[in-house]
């Protein structure tokens, strides 16, 4: 770059490097949706904004609700009393299914979906995690397409064009899934547990207030976050990269290892909810644009064959072992975007082995202290969930993104490379 003056401007420019080390590995000619389109009210007390939803829905003829949840987020959380004291007001009938478990079920999405045709609902709200809305997502899809079944939509057998309008009210940090279009489910007969993304399944409103989380148990604070973590990890290393995805990610990361050790610690801290919560939001629109790759493509096959397993433990299992094998073909946005976790790193392939404990020893640090072979998986499990992996529905999709060939070869790597501490 030449110096440049003008006259007696003051203008001035100096030879110097302006690019930083990620900025070249971003294809500029990859032309990308920049996608946010929820309209999510944000903030400790968001959870009042229920009335304005009411309003809106009750203005434009949408009186008919169902609500889905699990047994417990939507009480213990006050949400609950919040919701039904608004849609009194506004006349507005619902009718609840409290039926869904962590790693929903397509049987469960079935047996909404009955719930809510038979109703005649015309809206549907999911209340609690990711597991919760993301089956809210799913029932929307069903009620307008009558006969087809959750097993259906998950295995791809359907593309739905439409769904009735969702509404996602959030209770924990970790998913994203009130502001992106993904959702995921198990089909247990068959151990998928395959994933879809579509426009129609975006909320038309989502709340995201801290004051819900502060009950969230020490694990759930620690899993959920992780999966946040993963997220971005994900979509600032994908083929579909691009610099909002990885900007996304990186001050995910300052988030989470600023903000999660106060949330353990003092798990009331609303300053500490809260920016653990704008973290998960932000990494959830990160990876709406970049996509993910390895670590969720091989976690869902061990939920899938262990449905008790927590996600965000299982992406964390995981995560050093995905990052170790990605390092060399991304190093130069991996430093830059784990640099609150692992300091000092200078974006060289060579330093994939020091990232890779970096991230474990936090993690250990934190809290996650169980490898694979903790929670019941040993070498033996490493060719089926490699095969699971390449087979179950949709997840061909996440490894074609990886920055590496998704070949057998390196999913079983990365399996094994996961059994134990590094």
């Amino acid at each position: 770059m030449k110096n440049i003056t003008n006259n007696a401007e003051d203008f001035y420019f100096e030879d110097k490097e302006v690019e930083s080390m990620f900025e070249k590995k971003v294809n500029i000619y990859n032309v990308f949706e920049l996608r946010c389109k929820t309209t999510c009210y944000f903030g400790v007390g968001a959870i009042d904004k229920m009335r304005d939803i009411s309003e809106y829905l009750s203005k434009h003829g949408m009186r008919k609700v169902i609500v889905v949840t699990d047994p417990v987020a939507y009480k213990v959380t006050g949400a609950w009393d919040v919701v039904t004291k608004y849609f009194n007001e506004f006349g507005i009938e619902y009718v609840l299914y409290d039926k869904v478990t962590p790693n929903p079920t397509v049987e469960q999405i079935d047996e909404a979906t009955k719930l809510g045709k038979d109703f005649g609902a015309q809206v549907v709200f999911g209340i609690g995690g990711g597991s919760p809305i993301d089956t809210a997502k799913s029932v929307a899809v069903l009620l307008e397409y009558e006969g087809k079944t959750g097993e259906e939509l998950y295995e791809g057998k359907f593309t739905p064009e439409k769904a009735k309008p969702v509404i996602a009210i959030n209770t924990t940090h970790g998913t994203g899934t009130e502001v992106d279009r993904f959702a995921v489910a198990s089909i247990l007969e068959k151990e998928y547990k395959p994933a879809i993304a579509y426009d129609c399944i975006y909320p038309l409103f989502s709340i995201d207030d801290p004051q819900l989380m502060v009950t969230l148990p020490y694990k759930q604070t620690l899993y959920t976050t992780i999966d946040a973590l993963n997220h971005i990890t994900e979509a600032s290393t994908t083929l579909a990269r691009n610099p909002y995805s990885i900007l996304l990610a990186k001050e995910t990361v300052r988030l989470i290892a600023t903000y999660l050790p106060q949330a353990l610690s003092n798990p009331t801290d609303l300053n500490a909810r809260y920016w653990l919560l704008y973290a998960s939001a932000i990494a959830g629109i990160s990876f709406d644009n970049g996509l993910l790759h390895f670590t969720h493509a091989l976690e869902h096959p061990l939920s899938a064959v262990k449905p008790d397993l927590a996600h965000g433990l299982g992406l964390a299992m995981l995560l050093p072992a995905v990052v170790k094998e990605i390092y060399p073909s991304v190093a130069e946005i991996l430093a830059e975007v784990f640099e609150p976790i692992v300091p000092g790193l200078e974006g060289k392939p060579g330093e994939a082995e020091k990232i890779a404990k970096g991230i474990e020893d936090w993690l250990f640090n934190m809290g996650v202290t169980e490898k694979l072979q903790d929670v019941g998986f040993n070498e033996e499990h490493v060719e089926k969930l490699t095969e699971l992996a390449m087979t179950t529905p949709s997840l061909g999709l996440l490894l074609s993104q990886a920055p590496v060939k998704a070949e057998k070869e390196v999913i079983s790597r990365i399996y094994r490379n996961s059994l134990k501490r590094m």
